[in-house]
């Protein structure tokens, strides 16, 4: 599928975007996400490595639109983790023994 980045084209299908972030450690996203595979990466870590351009020089947006037309869920902040359960008759409160 074709897209524009940047104001540059760019012809994605989803397998060569799972392809290129194969192996490659999510930073923290904070802001909008897409999910690939079972990560949850930062729009602009996927849009510098598909597109090999400065994140300086395309929009978040651009990206996630992107990202929704090849079928990956995108999400403005990635869903919270689970707190581990605490369990019954144990504290969270570290000075109490």
């Amino acid at each position: 599928m074709r897209s524009t980045i940047a104001g540059r084209s760019f012809y994605l299908e989803a397998n060569e975007v799972e392809k290129a972030m194969a192996g490659i450690k999510p930073e923290p996203a904070l802001a909008e996400a897409v999910k690939i595979g079972r990560r949850w990466y930062p729009v602009k870590q996927v849009g510098a490595i598909i597109t090999r351009q400065d994140r300086r020089d395309f929009s978040a947006a651009e990206v996630y639109r992107a990202m929704e037309r090849l079928g990956f869920t995108c999400r403005t902040a990635p869903p919270a983790e689970a707190p581990e359960p605490v369990e019954s008759g144990e504290t969270t409160d570290p000075t109490a023994f």
